[in-house]
């Protein structure tokens, strides 16, 4: 027994001698491990609002955005103040700016205006300021119509009984539309019968009778879509349809072209040298100017020539000039009445009148 337990001793510590072996070594030898910074694992990241310190740091940015705000807010103030009184300044410029632009209008108004005299008779309103004049001349009576149109609407043209082929006077028309002014237009020619505007006549943008070239100097003279006179001679009905005109009538000659005479044709000199006359142009800010001239009475007025006509035109600063019929045709009309002496002792009937509306 005691034999079997010192064997059992012996096989022990023969086996566990390695293990002691290698333990005793260790402990007595200087061993040192170093590990890579790899081998121990970075803590997971803190929100933001857990970082240490942030607290006071977003408190510190607060503060500087607060800093700014304040700031931004002062300068939009500012700004506000300087628009504010910029705007105010640029509204004064504007009412000053408009007060100078008038100005020489109203100043070359009086001056046209003076030239012709002292209105006898005026219409004013929101569309149109319209003045009758008596004029002075030699040898006739004569009349001016200065006419300011403030609206498309002011000024018309219709045809006689309002179709093609109708005639009325001056006078039936205005009182028809209720114009508070009427003036004869373009020229006529009767057959069997009927009377038909001469040549090229235009109503409501329309061609009332189709195109006409112009021949033996024939011209058509009417309104445009910016209420202003053009006229002229058209050959090719492409050449008028640029002009745009609202309305227009036909007749001749063409008195003057950028305040300058035009020659008058040989056969317009002497056929007929006197007679009645009407006449419409135009001044350099647009306003219109319808001259009426009285012949044929017994007191000796025999009417005016058209290089009279011209005379009057060239004096009262008229730009460019159409004359219009005349004879027995030339009509003024005015607030209801008839303010020319018509050669036939009455108005005669027309096909086209020019309408004015207050």
């Amino acid at each position: 027994m005691r034999l079997a337990v010192k064997s059992l001793n012996r096989f022990v510590l023969l086996a566990c001698a390695p293990f002691i072996g290698a333990m005793l070594w260790i402990a007595s030898a200087d061993i040192r491990f170093t590990l890579s910074a790899d081998a121990y694992p970075a803590p997971p990241d803190l929100p933001p609002f857990m970082a240490a310190g942030q607290a006071d740091r977003i408190a510190s940015k607060l503060e500087q955005a607060y800093e700014i705000a304040r700031q931004t807010a002062a300068s939009m103030q500012k700004t506000v103040e300087l628009y504010n009184k910029t705007n105010a300044e640029v509204r004064q410029v504007v009412r000053v700016s408009a007060g100078l632009a008038g100005k020489p209008a109203a100043i070359y108004d009086r001056r046209i205006t003076r030239k012709l005299g002292t209105p006898v008779q005026t219409v004013q309103s929101d569309k149109i300021t319209a003045q009758l004049f008596y004029l002075k001349t030699h040898h006739f009576q004569s009349y001016a119509l200065k006419v300011k149109l403030k609206s498309p609407e002011a000024m018309t043209m219709v045809l006689g009984e309002d179709r093609f082929g109708g005639a009325e006077t001056t006078l039936s028309a205005a009182q028809r539309y209720n114009a508070v002014a009427g003036v004869n237009a373009g020229g006529f020619a009767d057959r069997k019968g009927v009377r038909y505007p001469l040549g090229t006549t235009i109503v409501d943008g329309e061609y009332a009778n189709g195109f006409h070239p112009s021949e033996k100097d024939l011209f058509v003279v009417g309104m445009n879509e910016e209420m202003q006179l053009v006229g002229g001679k058209f050959f090719r009905k492409e050449q008028l349809d640029k002009l745009n005109l609202r309305f227009g009538a036909s007749f001749v000659p063409m008195l003057m072209k950028n305040g300058s005479a035009l020659a008058i044709p040989p056969k317009w000199q002497t056929s007929p040298k006197r007679a009645p006359r009407t006449v419409i142009a135009n001044y350099k800010d647009g306003q219109l100017l319808f001259l009426v001239a009285d012949g044929y009475s017994e007191d000796g007025r025999s009417g005016a020539t058209l290089r009279e006509m011209q005379i009057l035109l060239k004096r009262f600063g008229a730009v460019d000039a159409y004359n219009l019929d005349g004879g027995g045709s030339s009509s003024l009309v005015f607030n209801g009445r008839v303010v020319n002496r018509p050669s036939d002792g009455q108005l005669r009937k027309l096909p086209t009148h020019f309408l004015f509306f207050a």
